[in-house]
């Protein structure tokens, strides 16, 4: 697992590259979080091209599992990409992205701009 560390708003996020294994499990999100604590990171930025098939498939709970793990150990993450034809055939994923958005530890955004700017203080939303 690569990452850089980059600091937005007075925070440090790890932002794992978009080449790299697919992420699914929980013994995924403990790597990240490995990586996270090693950089000292508030945020983690995942590429949506680093999810595992079936991780959008709530039914899956790949998905569920995976962002537990990273808030258990009071750490945020950001799905950075477009999910939109995702969140289009599925109710409940758009449902669940729309909620999560609303939160303060789980984003869905369509870029790292995106992230910077909600970071920052500035509301951009996907």
């Amino acid at each position: 697992m690569t990452g850089r560390t980059i600091a937005v708003g007075g925070k440090t996020v790890l932002q794992l590259e978009a080449d790299g294994p697919a992420l699914s499990s929980e013994r995924d999100a403990s790597d990240v979080l490995s990586e996270a604590f090693s950089a000292d990171a508030d945020w983690i930025a995942i590429p949506v091209s680093r999810l595992a098939d079936g991780f959008l498939d709530l039914k899956t709970r790949q998905a569920g599992l995976f962002i537990q793990k990273i808030v258990n150990y009071q750490r945020s993450v950001a799905f950075i990409g477009d999910i939109s034809g995702a969140a289009a055939a599925s109710g409940s994923l758009s449902d669940f992205v729309n909620e999560s958005n609303r939160g303060s530890q789980v984003w869905f955004l369509p870029s790292l701009e995106a992230l910077e700017s909600r970071l920052n203080g500035r509301c951009m939303m996907s």
